[in-house]
């Protein structure tokens, strides 16, 4: 099996690239739906003027250049974490990188913090999107738009259906729809730019200096809107794990960015033509009997926009389960090729119904385009800060280097950060709400394990004291084999327990302990280390990267080929569950620990998480005070 990032030769460059045009660069393929006329008439209501057209152009032009080509496509995915990406997989590398135990915790609380607000943006594009493009019924037939809502709420609640397919199976389809829309959307811009070729001096910069020097205030409310046309980039780094470095950096410059630069060149000219056009100046580029088609291939395109952060927040969900932030959910991989690609049906149906709640709450997507950019600018804000830490420590980039470029970019990010806080009383509240709640998760959950685990490791018994135990007076020894399956160091639970209990002992016993790595993933050589601790007993200490899912079953019948006498049909797994009892504390404490203490008793069993057959596992139960 190829790596993802390694250059897929030929037809699997291509086909790799226009899935990844499908997936990848739907979110920021249908911004020109909604962004140029947001900056006019957005939350802030900004007059039209030729200067301010201009000056906009300018300012979106640049801001796609340096934040998507130069910042994310050129710099942040060099940054794979063996071909994982994700401001999740970024923190880890950062993490790894920094010696310091205090610097490294305060970087991961930065990685929750941007995942966090990864999943806040992930709920408004879909809905944002779509919306977007379905509200076109009203320049065609104005009579129609009571349907608008419905129509988006039918289209949404069929993309969250059909994501059990998988990424690789949308994405072929979802492909060349894309395609033609970046075709389609690039030739409307290049008529429109036909007819008003002056436009193109706009990409001079002086132009968006010019814009903000000139009315410092509007210049800077207008980057609230600004931002809009960027909104999905952290979507090309997140995804990367799904497609690889070279297809989706071949798409954006080959496809998407020019296509992007044409149409937003285009809607300016059409403003300057015509300033009532600011209203909705994308589908004003469209020749009147073209619309409805154009509206049919916007609604198909906006659905594939909400596909990149929906497969984004898959895979971010993936990691921070194995980093443990999360517990233990059902995780399918949906690719025999691409192992990246995932499917969560928990996260999917809880976005399904946050995406079905902001369409009726906010009703269009001028409301929603309001409240869209503060998750997205502080995403940007927290990835230039990561990135700087690898650059200067893992890629040993001098600090003269490092520290003028992440200056640039850090002023870039938190200047769009600070415009869009401005829109927090028009909607922006939702996704800082949304971010603090699932922040709230994360770490309550992190905090929660450490502390049972501290718990745990008061009660282990050392492996030091294993030949005693197995060899206590009185104890049964019955036929067969079985697996304790751990996380801890230490005699495995569920063996002391049985003992303790039942005073029974299979013949046979192997120890098999997980370990999860700061990589994605693991080198099958790297994998395992067999260690014979006895006659009849063995321990398996087995390596897993944290996009990785542990398949002790695989890992016994490997074992079959290297050790005599064990029988993978056969085998019997044993793993502990733990009951947790809360003990009295602060009430602030107490709260958290009755969360912890929530999610861990929803978590899916080890049973059903490691796919193991029912009839051969056996569960012993614990109480843990927390």
């Amino acid at each position: 099996m190829s790596h993802p990032t390694s250059a897929p030769p030929g037809r699997r460059l291509a086909g790799l690239s226009m899935a990844a045009l499908g997936i990848v660069y739907g979110d920021i393929g249908t911004s020109p739906l909604y962004a140029f006329s947001e900056i006019f008439g957005g939350a802030h209501d900004l007059p039209v003027t030729e200067d301010r057209v201009y000056g906009a152009l300018s300012l979106v032009f640049w801001t796609l250049t340096l934040i998507v080509s130069v910042k994310y496509v050129l710099i942040v995915m060099r940054a794979d974490n063996e071909g994982e990406g994700g401001i999740m997989a970024l923190a880890s590398l950062a993490t790894s990188a920094v010696r310091k135990h205090r610097s490294a915790a305060i970087i991961m609380v930065f990685g929750v913090i941007g995942a966090a607000l990864f999943y806040g943006d992930g709920m408004i594009t879909p809905a944002v999107s779509v919306l977007s493009a379905v509200e076109g019924l009203e320049i065609v037939a104005p009579s129609l738009s009571s349907l608008v809502v419905p129509i988006a709420l039918v289209l949404l609640i069929g993309l969250f259906v059909i994501q059990r397919y998988g990424t690789g199976r949308v994405g072929a389809l979802f492909g060349p729809v894309m395609l033609l829309w970046f075709i389609v959307i690039g030739v409307l811009g290049l008529a429109s730019l036909w007819q008003s070729p002056d436009i193109l001096v706009s990409i001079i910069p002086t132009y968006a200096v010019s814009f903000l020097v000139a009315d410092p205030l509007a210049g800077f409310l207008a980057l609230g809107s600004v931002v809009l046309c960027v909104t999905g980039a952290e979507a090309l780094y997140a995804d990367m794990g799904q497609f690889g470095r070279r297809p989706i950096r071949l798409s954006w410059f080959a496809v998407a960015a020019p296509a992007l630069y044409l149409n937003y060149l285009g809607q300016g000219a059409r403003v300057l033509r015509d300033p009532q056009a600011v209203d909705n100046p994308f589908y004003l580029l469209v020749p009147s009997v073209l619309q409805i088609p154009m509206i049919v291939l916007a609604t198909l395109a906006t659905i594939i926009a909400s596909q990149a952060v929906i497969s984004g927040a898959f895979s971010m969900t993936q990691q921070a389960i194995r980093l443990g932030y999360l517990p233990r959910m059902t995780v399918l991989h949906t690719s025999a090729d691409e192992r990246g690609q995932v499917y969560v049906p928990f996260v999917n149906w809880v976005l399904m119904v946050a995406i079905i709640g902001l369409v009726i709450g906010f009703q269009d997507s001028s409301n929603l385009a309001s409240a869209y950019g503060i998750a997205v600018t502080g995403t940007f804000v927290i990835t230039t800060c990561l990135i700087t830490v690898v650059a200067r420590h893992r890629w040993g980039l001098s600090w003269f280097v490092v520290a003028p470029v992440a200056a640039v970019f850090l002023l870039i990010d938190g200047t769009f950060f600070a415009a869009n806080l401005t829109k927090f009383n028009h909607g922006g509240w939702f996704p800082l709400v949304a971010a603090a709640i699932i922040f709230t998760v994360l770490s309550v959950w992190r905090w929660g394990w450490n502390r049972m685990m501290q718990r745990l490791s008061s009660l282990q018994v050392p492996m030091s004291e294993l030949t005693t135990l197995l060899n206590r007076p009185g104890a049964v020894v019955t036929p067969g084999m079985i697996v304790y399956i751990t996380v801890e160091d230490g005699v495995p639970f569920a063996l002391v327990q049985r003992l303790m209990i039942f005073n029974i002992v299979e013949e046979r016993v192997l120890i098999m302990r997980l370990i999860t790595t700061e990589t994605p993933r693991v080198a099958p050589d790297e994998r395992m280390e067999y260690e014979r601790l006895g006659e009849h007993i063995g321990e398996a200490r087995v390596r897993y990267g944290f996009m990785e899912r542990p398949d002790p079953e695989d890992v016994v019948r490997k074992l079959a080929t290297q050790v005599s006498g064990i029988d993978p049909p056969t085998c019997t797994y044993g793993f502990h569950s733990i009951h947790l009892q809360i003990e009295p504390s602060p009430l602030p404490v107490h709260l958290m620990a009755e969360l912890f203490a929530f999610m861990q008793r929803n978590a899916v069993d080890p049973q059903r998480y490691f796919h193991l057959p029912p009839e051969r596992v056996i569960e012993v139960g614990r109480l843990v005070e927390i």
